[in-house]
């Protein structure tokens, strides 16, 4: 097992506990020893050693004995015995928003409810209602959640699958006779939802790509098989598609296969404007024209090696794949106006990455190690404010320790500035959760909302503007608070806090946690007219989850944002002016 696998080990431990209603302490102990696991940094040998796990803060004998048989059998006797005092579909119900272990235990014992089927029915039938502590408002906004967890089915965040892809193209690449290799589709583009994946090869040998396609062990089953195209169930849950073509299919089928629809009908179309036809292999002279009809007499098809020289032949620029929506990229692409958009490496630094100060999973020190491990010039602290209670939020003397930690801290580490922030949760009326004293202490100030999420349009646009007019808040985070195929975002006039943005100097977050992939792509272009600057953050909770970044980097691609769009493309020293303004001119 992993160490990953063995953190869930422990945490489906803690929650089947809580089911069974033991000790809270004990619930606890399973939760923080998880934890622990995930964020430790030493090798697997180590936890195979009882005596190295016990030294491992939450760690304690009786678990470290749990995590050595994990570690060494690859299962536990205890957590099987567990689950074998539950029904095996039970866990699906903490997918449900508002659902956790108590009304779980409620709902179990109570209604029989073993899976969301049962759920779903016992809402239908009124039962839930009648329960205590439930309610016609729970069960209302139960059936809700099960009919938008029914509407996403099959659905995936792009970053729950980006590791298979991945994979799934390194390893195929490795084939001998793999020529080209590229995962193409809503992946290419970078949507922030996945439906299935496609993957396109050139290859003189389809039959010995399929069979290494079929045999590779993310494969859970083949669901067809035919000369070229080949269509697999991942473990994952989501459907891939092969397809094997010849290198000189390969550019067309590339360009067909990434999409999107509406950039496809495009690219056709131009093509028949020249007298030829293309399609998913080819770019060729169109049939003749039946007698009677206007014939357009066709240009001579220049050769197509490329993507590049296919948008070259229709007359255009390469359009990049985050682009293809049909959004005004072929205006751009014919008359020589694309963007050059901002790239991975254009990042400098970043700011909104959390600490085991409140909920994050590692230590200042090694969350700072892994930023500069990363190449970022600096990276910015903001572990969340004193109302979010549920984050183990920091309150002022809590907040002023770990100020002077990162004092401290900046004395001492090279190669990296560490700046001094706080996630301050903006209460209903839009006053914050510090006092202005508070917030002017530090080097920056993170602005977001975690509560009171059903405010009317009107009300929630002016809580959050009221907070962007504070002369010390840099940035506003996760701006419609949603959670892809999870919660919708909450109702908030996105043009206002865009103009107030522009107004009061502050900045945008993306965010580039793949859940949450906000401020959305499409509203990009639009802040871009008003003037307002992104800031890409991870809203990392872990070293691992500073990764992130790349999504967001996809998402700004995807809202044509370029380096000068982005204040956190700013070197050190300009970064340092810049976090500076906004309060300076009041």
């Amino acid at each position: 097992m992993t160490k990953e696998e063995i953190a869930g080990a422990l945490d489906e431990i803690a929650t089947l506990l809580e089911l069974k209603g033991e000790n809270p302490f004990k619930v606890r102990a399973y939760t923080n020893a998880a934890r622990s696991i995930d964020a430790w940094g030493a090798s697997f040998s180590d936890l195979q050693n009882e005596e190295t796990l016990e030294k491992i803060p939450g760690i304690g004998k009786a678990i470290a004995a749990k995590v050595k048989e994990l570690a060494t059998t690859g299962s536990l006797k205890f957590l099987e015995e567990l689950r074998g005092q539950f029904p095996g579909a039970i866990l699906d119900l903490f997918s449900i928003p508002g659902l956790g272990a108590k009304k779980i235990k409620a709902l179990h014992e109570q209604l029989h409810v073993n899976s969301i089927a049962d759920l779903q029915a016992a809402c239908e039938s009124g039962r839930v209602a009648e329960l205590p502590g439930f309610g016609a408002t729970t069960q209302e906004k139960l059936c809700k959640a099960i009919a938008n967890r029914t509407k996403h089915a099959g659905s995936f965040q792009l970053g729950e699958i980006t590791a298979d892809a991945e994979q799934l193209r390194s390893d195929l690449a490795k084939c001998a006779k793999a020529l080209q290799v590229t995962v193409a589709g809503s992946f290419r583009r970078r949507k922030e939802i996945v439906r299935d994946l496609d993957l396109i090869i050139a290859s003189g040998s389809p039959d010995t790509i399929a069979e290494a396609f079929c045999a590779h062990p993310l494969v859970e089953n083949v669901i067809a098989r035919g000369p070229t195209k080949t269509s697999v169930r991942l473990k994952s849950g989501i459907q891939c598609d092969l397809r094997v073509v010849t290198s000189q299919e390969y550019p067309f089928a590339l360009n067909y296969f990434t999409g999107s629809k509406e950039h496809n009908i495009v690219m056709r179309n131009r093509a028949l404007d020249r007298g030829w036809t293309l399609n998913e292999y080819r770019l060729a002279p169109a049939p003749q024209t039946t007698a009677g009809k206007r014939q357009t007499v066709a240009v001579e098809v220049p050769p197509v090696t490329d993507e590049a020289e296919l948008y070259r032949a229709l007359g255009l620029d390469f359009i990049p794949p985050e682009l293809r929506e049909n959004c005004g990229e072929f205006e751009a692409a014919e008359s020589g106006n694309l963007p050059r958009l901002i790239e991975r490496e254009d990042l400098c630094g970043t700011f909104h990455c959390h600490t085991t100060a409140s909920d994050g999973h590692n230590s200042l020190v090694e969350m700072v190690e892994a930023a500069r491990g990363l190449g970022l010039e600096y990276i910015g602290i903001a572990d969340h404010s004193r109302s979010s209670v549920q984050a183990h939020g920091l309150d002022e003397s809590r907040l002023k320790v770990q100020r002077a930690q990162i004092r401290a801290l900046n004395e001492t580490v090279t190669g990296i500035r560490v700046f001094s922030g706080i996630e301050c949760d903006i209460l209903r009326d839009g006053s914050l959760d510090f006092p202005d004293e508070t917030l002017a202490q530090l080097d920056f100030v993170v602005a977001s909302i975690h509560s009171t999420l059903n405010l009317s349009e009107a009300e929630m646009t002016k809580r959050v503007i009221r907070a962007m007019e504070n002369p010390y808040v840099t940035m506003l985070a996760h701006p419609t608070g949603r959670l892809l195929l999870k919660r919708e975002g909450y109702a908030i006039d996105i043009p206002a806090i865009l103009d107030a943005a522009a107004r009061t100097g502050t900045w945008i977050e993306l965010n580039a946690a793949p859940k949450r992939l906000d401020l959305d792509w499409r509203w990009w272009p639009l802040a871009k007219r008003k003037g307002v600057r992104c800031v890409i953050n991870p809203d990392a909770h872990r070293v691992a989850r500073l990764q992130d970044l790349s999504f967001g980097i996809g998402a700004a691609r995807k809202g044509w944002l370029t380096k000068d769009d982005v204040v956190n493309c700013l070197p050190l020293k300009k970064i340092e002016a810049e976090l500076k303004k906004k309060h300076e001119q009041e």
